[in-house]
């Protein structure tokens, strides 16, 4: 049996932008995605803490050190400028490699920098 499993979450980044006139994603601050072990293209899962919106996107990376978290095309009326996100990633596993398996977990500073 195979089971869905977390793999990646960046905890309680904050919105930096929402570019509605583009083709679809969130743009992410490379050294979130690489602490989380999220690569380009990946499929996201986006829980905005302000207003309970959930959505799924893909990942595309940010300038490193800029703190950027972007909602692009339509997800960016999901969200406001300076709202709080979760933002997860899951894998499809065996249930004997889930009971080893540790994801990436992420716990940005306010500026949405690693600590």
């Amino acid at each position: 049996m195979l089971i869905h499993v977390v793999k990646s979450k960046i905890h309680r980044v904050k919105v930096t932008g929402a570019e509605l006139n583009y083709i679809g994603s969130i743009t992410i601050d490379q050294d979130l995605l690489d602490a989380a072990n999220i690569v380009e293209g990946e499929k996201v899962q986006v829980v905005n803490n302000n207003n309970g919106e959930r959505l799924e996107t893909y990942a595309i990376p940010g300038p490193r050190g800029s703190g950027e978290i972007t909602l692009n095309g339509a997800a960016a009326r999901k969200v406001s400028k300076g709202d709080i996100l979760i933002l997860i990633t899951y894998a499809i596993l065996t249930q004997e490699e889930a009971s080893t398996f540790k994801p990436s977990l992420v716990f940005p500073n306010q500026d949405n920098l690693l600590i």
